[in-house]
């Protein structure tokens, strides 16, 4: 029996199909360890002795751990097939570490796809964990930890900000400057003017294009009562231009470009566009009820196809549509591309041509059949012809004032063809018109208008200008944001990115103390080291040597010079103390405590609201359902003989187990009234934990071999 090791559940399903009962898939589900907090200050990271890394197990990976470690005891191989990036190859390195695989001949899979032919060529081609990818990786982990805990840590004793990062600072700053620009934008007034003229009984609105031959710029009301003196009461053609359009498709998705998209044509939020991508690469029950995956890896900077999918994709579109559709320049210059990219990463594309979306759409959910049909789509439009219009401009004039009307006639669909409802374009067509024909203006529409200042970016905006100046990878836009919402230094409505009080407060601290660190240059030469890293081409102790000394300056001087923000005081005291009682922030929000922490531990208790019933019953214990809150705010309806009942409405399935006394197995230890029962983790595997969970949380694992 040979183990292959993945990094998710999902995973070891598709690959369980397609590798047979001779090999056993199991999952890391994700890393399984990471920098241990122990150490001068907590970093994990030996500086004195060339920045050496400490790694601990991650708690919760503990129970995934020793099921790996049984299961490769056994194993006549052991097969390493995380994805294929820095992470993946650090999580490779991890595993082999951890369960003491030889790391210059383990076997690490690289594929990037999961289906059989994908799959059988790396069985094929196995090749061993790549050392610079894991050094740049281990690179970035060590950076990131050092800056993340030493400014977290400065930023939260000065002015209570609750993180700060080599990556989210950076991005913060691109918003919080972008804020300036809108907060100093000064509107300036200028006036327009739409006219509206029947042409064979239909009602054409016309915009005033031209004045005496110029753009139009009419700044105030005056102007514009001057260029409606002049206006006669007819318009005629003086014009009519026809030219032939030429539209090529846009380059297949990459990760920044495919968050963009999503967001703007669906409103998806990056970190949803990067859960529903994860889902159709991993694989989904579309054949069968077997798990197939649907599109190649989803993080990836390349536009580049291979050669193979571009083949196939050529003969599937000459099938299909016709070899007039396939566009033989845009087929060689991705194949020359591809001859010359030396890196195994490929634009995202669907695994197979055949699969169209509709032919799979019952299968998919809603979220999954947008992002899937936009994939392919686009992976398809990119080999495919141009897109073919005719234009026609027809120019309408009175007394120097000209007014334009444009219709649009498509030739040749091209790459459309495959696009549908996708492709916004659509025709627009003009009654056969000559020169020199006059139409009376039905209704004149002057308009004063004002300009506006720049919208605040959105999170598409937001990926966009990241990748454009370096900041973060593909793997890291999604998460930036998210951790910049989190932190509450942005707020997120709508998916607009508005910094907050909070948000601007932190950026000019950090402005003011660090400002190469959050620089987008800055950063983005950082990255550049990275991957210099990964090609063996720098050394990491050079790198984090030339980065730490310096910045550990940087960080005595901030501590000496930022002043400390004192706390709103409430106008109360301390009951316990006599201290004044002052507004703190906490995990789950303000709240109101003593100033004299931490000598007193005073906490105001926050009133409570009277239970709001809902007219229903527990369908448990007959007591009646009522309105709460979690601790993060979320309203939900539970049962009010809690704790005693447990009951969540929507969440039946998930209602803890009645355990009586011949469950017991021992005391708690932790709690007088617990004891310990048998309960399964999520990953399936038995363990000891108390029934007053979750008051109290003691749990003990079985040790099975007794």
């Amino acid at each position: 029996m040979k183990l292959v090791i993945v990094e998710s559940p999902t995973k070891s399903h598709t690959f369980k199909r397609y590798l047979g009962e001779e090999y056993e898939i199991l999952p890391s589900v994700g890393h399984i360890r990471d920098l241990a907090t122990s150490g001068k200050g907590g970093l994990g990271v030996d500086i004195e002795n060339d920045f050496t890394a400490r790694y601990v197990i991650n708690k919760d990976k503990a129970t995934v751990v020793r099921s790996l470690e049984k299961a490769a005891k056994k194993a006549d191989e052991v097969i390493l097939a995380t994805d294929p990036d820095r992470e993946g190859e650090a999580i490779a390195w991890h595993l082999a570490t951890v369960l003491k695989l030889p790391i210059e001949s383990t076997k690490r899979l690289e594929f990037h796809e999961i289906t059989r032919e994908s799959i059988a060529e790396a069985m094929e081609k196995p090749r061993t964990i790549d050392m610079k990818l894991v050094s740049s990786q281990e690179t970035r982990r060590v950076l990131d930890r050092i800056i993340g805990f030493k400014l977290s840590s400065l930023l939260y004793k000065k002015i209570r900000s609750r993180s700060a990062g080599r990556v989210q600072s950076a991005a913060l700053k691109l918003i919080c400057d972008h804020e300036k620009e809108i907060n100093a934008f000064k509107p300036e007034e200028y006036w327009s003017l739409n006219v509206d003229i029947e042409i064979k009984g239909v009602v054409y609105n016309l915009a005033l294009d031209r004045v005496d031959g110029k753009a139009v710029k009419i700044k105030n009301e005056q102007e514009m009562k001057d260029i409606l003196a002049r206006l006669e009461t007819a318009l005629t053609i003086s014009s009519i231009k026809v030219n032939e359009r030429v539209k090529t498709s846009k380059d297949p998705f990459t990760t920044s470009t495919l968050q963009q998209e999503a967001f703007n044509r669906f409103n998806f939020r990056t970190k949803k566009t990067t859960v529903v991508a994860q889902k159709l690469y991993e694989g989904l029950a579309v054949e069968n009820g077997e798990n197939v995956g649907l599109i190649t890896y989803m993080r990836t900077d390349s536009t580049r196809l291979s050669d193979s999918f571009i083949n196939r994709a050529s003969n599937y579109i000459s099938e299909n549509f016709g070899k007039e559709y396939i566009n033989p320049t845009q087929r060689n210059r991705i194949l020359k591309e591809t001859e010359q990219v030396q890196d195994a990463h490929e634009a995202i594309r669907p695994t197979s041509t055949h699969r169209t979306p509709e032919s799979i759409k019952s299968s998919l959910s809603k979220d999954e059949y947008n992002l899937y049909r936009l994939i392919y789509a686009r992976a398809m439009a990119s080999l495919m012809a141009p897109r073919k219009e005719e234009v026609t401009v027809i120019t309408f004039s009175s007394q120097g004032l000209d007014f334009k009307l444009e219709g649009v006639h498509t030739l040749f669909e091209g790459y459309a063809k495959v696009m549908g409802d996708l492709e916004t374009n659509r025709d627009k067509e003009l009654p056969v018109l000559s020169e020199g024909e006059a139409f009376i203006i039905k209704s004149k529409t002057p308009k004063q208008n004002f300009t506006k200042a720049p919208p605040r970016y959105n999170e598409a905006k937001l990926v966009k200008l990241m990748e454009e100046l370096g900041i973060g990878r593909p793997s890291t836009y999604a998460s930036t944001i998210e951790t910049i919402l989190a932190r509450k230094y942005v707020t997120g409505t709508g998916g607009i990115l508005t910094p907050t009080d909070q948000g601007m407060l932190t950026n000019s601290t950090l402005e003011e103390n660090f400002p190469d660190l959050i620089d987008a240059k800055y950063t983005a030469d950082m990255e550049k080291q990275l991957d210099e890293i990964a090609e063996g081409e720098l050394s990491r102790v050079e790198v984090l040597k030339d980065f730490y000394y310096p910045f550990e300056k940087l960080v005595e001087a901030a501590n000496t010079n930022i002043d400390k923000i004192a706390a709103k005081e409430t106008g109360e005291l301390c009951p316990e103390c006599g201290s004044p009682l002052v507004i703190r922030k906490g995990r789950y929000g303000e709240f109101v405590g003593c100033s004299n922490y931490p000598t007193c531990h005073y906490i105001k208790p926050q009133p409570k609201d009277p239970p709001k019933f809902t007219g229903e019953n527990c369908p448990l214990c007959g007591k009646p359902l009522v309105e709460r809150k979690d601790r993060k705010g979320r309203p939900f309806v539970g049962c009010s003989g809690y704790p005693a009942c447990h009951y969540i409405k929507g969440n039946e399935n998930k209602v803890p187990p009645v355990y009586t006394e011949k469950d017991y197995v021992k005391k708690c230890p932790d709690c007088e009234d617990g004891h310990l029962v048998v309960k399964k983790s999520k990953y399936g595997n038995d363990y000891l934990g108390c029934t007053n969970f979750p008051k109290c949380r003691h749990m003990e694992y079985i040790n099975k071999k007794k």
